[in-house]
């Protein structure tokens, strides 16, 4: 890691309904990387889908590293899996390592927004984490939809993206590069 340190960390919150919530954080994490900060990015609730990110990643390692922390398959919000619990408590774990540690200038916690209001993760869990564990150089960006009204006050920013109009609608899928 190099000398740079943000000064001081804050912490970001991608939120709503519309398309870009992990594409802002990605472009961030890309801006950040270009100036030698090092960023961590734990993707709660994916897994098994080769994303471009993680293509990207390996070609900005030690800069930029990413670990999805989930299955492929879709995820009960009113019945979760077991599995998908557990996976988001490894996912809040390896997350607190990574904050606790100091080692990296900005931690991105892709959709653990959605995570807590699937009932995945508890909100005063990753309150914790925004408020006493993280070191104050630390950026943190928490990423998803339904992003509790506690995680926003506690928020030194916060940007809801709002769909206007979206090509799903009309029946267009996922896109290689753009989506994933």
């Amino acid at each position: 890691m190099g000398e740079k340190r943000l000064s001081p960390g804050m912490i970001q919150v991608y939120t709503g309904n519309g398309k870009g919530k992990t594409t802002a954080a990605l472009g961030l994490a890309c801006r950040a990387v270009g100036h030698g900060y090092k960023v961590f990015i734990i993707q709660f609730m994916k897994g098994g889908i080769d994303y471009g990110e993680l293509e990207t990643a390996r070609k900005l390692a030690p800069y930029l590293t990413i670990r999805q922390m989930g299955r492929a398959s879709f995820v009960s919000r009113e019945r979760p899996d077991p599995e998908d619990i557990k996976l988001a408590y490894e996912a809040l774990a390896l997350a607190k390592k990574v904050i606790v540690g100091g080692d990296y200038d900005i931690v991105v916690l892709d959709e653990v927004n959605v995570a807590m209001d699937f009932g995945l993760v508890q909100k005063k869990e990753v309150i914790k984490l925004m408020a006493e564990e993280r070191p104050a150089h630390v950026e943190l960006i928490l990423t998803g939809r339904y992003a509790p009204k506690e995680i926003i006050e506690r928020a030194d920013l916060v940007t809801e993206m709002t769909e206007v109009k979206h090509y799903y609608h009309r029946g267009v899928q996922s896109r290689e590069g753009i989506e994933r």
